[in-house]
């Protein structure tokens, strides 16, 4: 692979993933945000290498169940 050809590493933060698994929220703020985030991946996820730290791995699986299972799917991409 040329250099040319490698995708932009990203690192994803605790907040980008929260937003992409949670339910959507009844604030409007925070609604239009991880509308926002869930779009942005839909759209342009392939065109990217995400990377997190282990720190936000061990954030993510905390809290609700199924959510940290959403959230684990999410980083897992």
């Amino acid at each position: 692979m040329l250099f040319t050809d490698r995708k932009p590493k990203v690192y994803i933060e605790t907040t980008v993933v929260s937003y992409l698994a949670a339910r959507l929220s009844r604030n409007a703020t925070i609604a239009a945000r991880q509308q926002t985030t869930r779009q942005f991946w839909h759209e342009h996820a392939d065109r990217f290498d995400f990377i997190t730290s282990d720190a936000v791995l061990d954030e993510i699986e905390e809290g609700d169940k199924t959510l940290a299972q959403r959230r684990i799917v999410c980083c897992a991409l």
